[in-house]
């Protein structure tokens, strides 16, 4: 990870000798140096005066760093291979460039462990703010309370939670799963099935509600061994897909909740000796690159990933710039991509 020189040393003083001096948190110490408008005057002044006097800073330093801005927004994704989050980290940069700032761009690896570790990282070097997709492991929210309380704006988007209140981006999960499992009626599906990814995760919360919805809407049963789970290891995936196509019955339709997951049903669907879409059609989300490329071509949701990151990153300039004790929520559009895993008349 990058590091910020603002934390240079004199007279092997650090930040965490002047937070223990003033009971204050690391990161506010840091941001108080920096004269952030999320923290007072008052705060601005004792921890100024502190650092001077423990010869953290010298006069003529202090008023050097008064004169700079931190220009740091820290960036945590699950992955940065994922494909969505690869276009939104491009968003966020071409924002944050714009205005004059920098991004440190972290993944979480889908830890829970990590990505607290990361958020707690990044206050410590004194990052303005911090754009976020939780990891899938993420039960608990404390870490982006605590980096929010600090003074260190947090915007969520594509996975988001409802735990913490802050500006936040997405689609609407719900919405967009209802679409696609009304395309596999449509074309003829009686039988639909969701394999879903950890069910911890709000955005796949959502997509069961729009599946079941469909459902519903189109009087068609909900069959509880119908609603897979799975985690994002490929063994997981593979096992939930398996869990679905080896029934002696087996769906005629399925809604996964990636690219990903529906390539691994495809692959155990020709395990299985069943032909796509004949026999079983399928939609993913995501819309990725290499859905173009496999046979038969993948039926997919597109998600605005560009643009989400455009976005988060506004809305976190935009707070940095106008503090304000009011949050949005922002909702971009999303549509379905059709192609041959789900077109009958191509086989």
């Amino acid at each position: 990870m990058a590091k910020n020189n603002f934390s240079s040393k004199l007279n092997n003083v650090t930040l965490k000798d002047i937070a223990n001096e003033l009971q204050l948190s690391v990161s506010t110490v840091s941001r108080a140096l920096k004269s952030h408008p999320r923290i007072g005057k008052a705060t601005q002044e004792k921890v100024k005066r502190t650092a001077v006097r423990l010869g953290y800073l010298s006069i003529d330093l202090l008023e050097e760093q008064k004169k700079k801005n931190s220009t740091l927004i820290g960036v945590i994704v699950p992955k940065i291979s994922y494909y969505l989050y690869a276009m939104a980290i491009s968003g966020i940069e071409r924002v944050a460039e714009a205005n004059g700032m920098h991004i440190i761009v972290c993944q979480s690896n889908e830890s829970y462990k990590r990505e607290k570790s990361l958020v707690e990282e990044l206050s410590a070097i004194g990052v303005n703010g911090i754009i976020a997709s939780l990891a899938s492991e993420t039960k608990e929210f404390h870490h982006f309370k605590k980096a929010k309380k600090s003074g260190i704006p947090v915007v969520f988007f594509n996975r988001e939670c409802n735990d913490v209140v802050a500006n936040k981006v997405t689609i609407d999960n719900e919405r967009a799963a209802l679409e696609a499992v009304n395309h596999l009626i449509t074309i003829g599906c009686k039988r639909i099935a969701y394999l879903g990814g950890p069910k911890v995760l709000q955005i796949n919360r959502d997509r069961a509600k729009g599946y079941k919805k469909a459902l519903l809407n189109n009087n068609l049963e909900i069959i509880d061994d119908d609603l897979v789970y799975s985690n994002f290891d490929k063994e997981s995936i593979l096992s939930a897909a398996r869990k679905l196509l080896f029934s002696p019955i087996h769906p005629d339709g399925i809604l996964a909740f990636s690219d990903q997951i529906a390539i691994s049903v495809m692959l155990v669907a020709k395990e299985r000796g069943i032909e796509i879409p004949k026999k079983l059609s399928i939609i993913g989300f995501n819309n990725e690159p290499v859905g173009e490329l496999i046979n038969p071509s993948l039926t997919s949701i597109s998600q605005p990933g560009f643009r989400m990151g455009e976005e988060a990153a506004q809305l976190l300039i935009n707070e940095l710039k106008k503090p304000s004790i009011l949050f949005e929520k922002k909702i971009l559009n999303s549509f379905l991509v059709i192609r041959n895993s789900t077109n009958k008349n191509k086989i």
